[in-house]
């Protein structure tokens, strides 16, 4: 009688755990179990300790100008892949009996999967969140506004569960593909380094290697993360730490008083325009005033002028010399005020002839003076803007849809690994160990 119940009960729990629905909640409390007592949380502090390290580094840049967002984009795709690929390198091969005798007494393969999915889902979102919130600690200052949702950090979230979640789907796949622990290991620096040299978004890689950037899960990473922190629309801040070490560097050069001369009165070069509109204003003697302008064609036309008929400018300035009340008068001092524009031009229309033209002249100076005399911050906005301009990435590009569509390439991979980790344990028991 004892032995019969005892067949009976051993039935009623075949049938109770033949389906794969009960077989998936079998094998994800053993997975919970193991998280607890097997120290898997370990994995928490220590993408907390790695989101720390990395967000001290990227802190003052990220989000700030475009190499300093293109950086942050890239470590925080690195610290995903980090973070998913050793959540579950060792979790098959190193049960690999287990699997393999379980397999054997009817446990599917597919319901093992799925439950690993469902774990390694809930381990991933805690990192991502554990992530975000540590780096924010540490001085990261991300956007408020989202692309797809109301929040930026909303949107963040999901794109970084998204890649750490298929950094760990493929690390799956590489456990079932291993016999042991020492194999997945040691093939795992490898994948890493593949993912993220073909990134393709931080090194410029040979025209023949384009095509292995598409089997990368960094590809996509790197190019949503950017899209997101609108990475195109950042300005180019190495311009702006160049020309700071490069103000005490001495410039100069020769040229002709004529080539000067016509460089200063194209108005249509935005940094001239602006240097021909400032003013000048100068206290001087009618005396100066007069010796600067005698000899010059300008003075010449305005002596020739008449102030009444047969009675010229010329006229009255040789009447005041002869009573001697040029001297006192002279000495009289007149505010003279006119902007660098007309200087330049007066200067222009009285050297027309190509002897003064052509005369030689050696300017030697620092590129500090040059630059505080057209404005310094006016060309560091003029040449931040041409060099964002060059460097600009369509894949890149903060669209909506253009994010959607990342990720959806990244949730592909996810459910590509998960489908050949289930294919690969298929044939676990063709294994001669």
């Amino acid at each position: 009688m004892a032995e019969l119940k005892m067949k009976k009960s051993a039935r009623q729990m075949e049938i109770r755990h033949r389906g794969r629905g009960s077989q998936v909640s079998i094998c994800f409390g053993k997975l919970l179990r193991m998280f607890v007592y097997q120290n898997d949380w370990k994995v928490l502090p220590m993408a907390a300790l790695i989101a720390g390290l990395v967000g001290m580094v990227i802190r003052k840049k990220f989000f700030i100008n475009m190499e300093g967002t293109l950086m942050g984009a890239f470590s925080m795709v690195c610290v995903c892949i980090w973070n998913g690929c050793f959540n579950s390198i060792q979790v098959i091969c190193r049960e690999r009996d287990v699997i393999k005798r379980e397999h054997r007494s009817g446990m599917h393969i597919s319901s093992y999967i799925v439950s690993h999915m469902m774990y390694q889902a809930l381990l991933c979102l805690a990192q991502t969140v554990i992530t975000i919130y540590v780096t924010m600690l540490v001085g990261v200052q991300y956007p408020g506004e989202g692309l797809i949702t109301s929040s930026f950090l909303l949107d963040f979230l999901i794109s970084m569960f998204l890649i750490t979640y298929a950094s760990d789907m493929m690390s799956l796949w590489v456990s079932s593909l291993s016999h042991n622990t020492t194999t997945a290991m040691t093939v795992m620096p490898f994948v890493l380094i593949f993912q993220l040299v073909f990134s393709g978004g931080m090194m410029t890689l040979p025209a023949w290697t384009k095509t292995l950037t598409e089997f990368t899960i960094s590809n996509p990473a790197l190019k949503v993360i950017a899209a997101q922190a609108d990475t195109n629309h950042r300005p180019y801040a190495t311009i702006s730490s160049m020309l700071d070490k490069m103000r005490d560097n001495e410039i100069g050069g020769t040229f002709t008083l004529g080539q000067a001369l016509d460089l200063m009165q194209d108005a249509e070069n935005p940094a001239v325009a602006e240097l021909r509109e400032k003013k000048i204003a100068k206290t001087l003697t009618l005396d100066k005033i007069l010796s600067a302008l005698d000899g010059l064609a300008v003075m010449d036309e305005m002596k020739q002028k008449e102030l009444t008929p047969g009675f010229t400018v010329g006229d009255a300035l040789d009447a005041l010399d002869a009573s001697g009340l040029a001297e006192e008068y002279g000495k009289q001092e007149v505010r003279v005020e006119f902007t660098v524009g007309e200087a330049i031009d007066l200067t222009a229309k009285n050297n027309d002839a190509p002897a003064d033209r052509d005369r030689e002249i050696t300017v030697k100076t620092t590129l500090g003076k040059v630059l505080d005399l057209v404005g310094e911050d006016r060309v560091k906005a003029f040449l931040e803007g041409k060099a964002a301009a060059a460097s600009y990435n369509p894949d890149y590009e903060c669209d909506p849809f253009i994010v959607v569509g990342y990720w959806m390439d990244l949730t592909l991979f996810i459910l590509v690994f998960a489908l050949l980790a289930t294919v690969t344990l298929e044939f676990i028991d063709k294994d001669k160990r």
